[in-house]
């Protein structure tokens, strides 16, 4: 499924709450040596199409490992006790929000647990896809099971809920049923107010992989869960996910210095090494591109002997500029590999799925997060090749 997404607005709501009474704070409990809110957090964030990030919570513990996340986008609304006990239910929590918002009624919400931590940037994008193809109201996410379901009756006998006894199906041509699994949901702020509920009216079922049935409720689920963001995870950088490898100018693919001849041309600095780099690429069918606040024919010139795809001179708005482009390619922002070296490009490297900086830049000094490598290799002189060679060979 392809195309843009609608410009309508779009908010993601996150309900993490304290009091889960099978495993303690179960949300900001790391898995994968990150916490658990984390995963939901990171897909929602790098999807690129939400307004906001809203994390309701009643928890100042809570609130503070989200914050500290450093997420783009996250607004922490302080929930009400009475919307988090144990008996609340998830709309008292949503319509709490709704109701002191302010938010217009064509607002889209999409509700997102932090119990599915496999949850992926793209489902997103796919989803609000499905709802406009289907001209639906609300969407539920869940997986096609293709299991042979029973149910008890009252004087202990049992029967098939899904299939023909008399007709045992093959698996191939079984139909099997769909399973709800809590994963996300989206709603206009209208429909849920006026029908107290998640959902309403025509409804849409997007469809995940069959792996997706799981959410984290009890202590086994905890060591399923584990195994499976290992292999499933919405943060892998690895070559299957990294579609488009871009780098800043400046400081990056130069070593940063300004030079200028005796008749006052200005000259930068690159290395045949780090251009190598794109050639890699290339021959990986991984798109390329420069992405730089100032505007030269320098950098027009370069890009052209190394075959670069795009090159974006005088940009103010880098992750307004990459998530555009993305739309472009039909790819998100977890598909991105970014290199670069000051703050401007922090925005940018904090919601990419692969982000790295040179060893001497700015960001590596002073402004360096979890998410960012510092490479051993200075802007200039080898940064973009070894961040290169260590996503090909991952």
């Amino acid at each position: 499924m392809s195309g843009a997404v609608s410009s309508m607005r779009k908010i993601a709501f996150i309900p993490v709450r304290a009091g889960s009474k099978s495993i303690v704070l179960k949300n900001i409990r790391e898995i994968n040596s990150r916490p658990l809110v984390h995963w939901s957090l990171l897909a929602a964030s790098t999807a690129g199409i939400f307004e906001k990030i809203v994390v309701s919570t009643d928890s100042p513990e809570i609130e503070r490992v989200v914050l500290e996340l450093e997420i783009p986008g996250i607004e922490i609304f302080r929930r009400g006790k009475g919307c988090a006990t144990d008996v609340a239910t998830t709309e008292s929590a949503v319509l709490e929000y709704l109701n002191q918002s302010q938010l217009s009624d064509d607002v889209s919400l999409c509700l997102i647990q932090a119990t599915s931590p496999l949850t992926k940037s793209e489902d997103f994008l796919q989803a609000y896809r499905q709802m406009e193809m289907e001209h639906s109201d609300s969407l539920l996410t869940g997986v096609e099971f293709k299991r042979f379901f029973w149910k008890s009756s009252c004087d202990g006998s049992s029967s098939p809920l899904n299939y023909n006894l008399a007709c045992r199906p093959r698996r191939q041509e079984f139909k099997g049923s769909l399973m709800e699994n809590g994963a996300f949901y989206i709603g206009s702020v209208g429909g849920i107010k006026q029908s107290k509920c998640r959902l309403y009216g025509k409804i849409s079922f997007y469809k995940m992989p069959e792996y997706m049935q799981f959410e984290i409720d009890e202590h086994h689920d905890w060591i399923v869960m584990e195994s499976l963001l290992r292999n499933f995870s919405t943060a892998a950088t690895d070559l299957d996910q990294i579609k488009f490898f871009l780098t800043d100018l400046d400081g990056t693919l130069t070593d940063g210095g300004m030079y200028y001849s005796q008749s006052g041309d200005e000259m930068k600095r690159f290395t045949t090494i780090d251009g190598k780099a794109f050639e890699l690429l290339r021959n990986r069918g991984i798109k390329t591109g420069i992405i730089t606040g100032e505007h030269t024919d320098i950098a027009k010139r370069r890009a052209e002997k190394l075959q670069i795809d795009f090159l974006r001179q005088g940009e103010v708005n880098k992750l307004k500029t990459v998530s555009s482009l993305c739309d472009q390619l039909g790819l998100t922002l977890a598909n991105v590999a970014y290199i670069g070296d000051d703050v401007n490009d922090l925005e940018l490297l904090n919601v990419v799925g692969k982000a790295a900086c040179p060893k001497n830049s700015i960001i590596a000094q002073k402004y360096l997060s979890p998410r960012i490598e510092v490479l051993n290799h200075e802007g200039g002189h080898g940064a973009v090749r070894e961040f290169v060679e260590k996503i090909l060979t991952t």
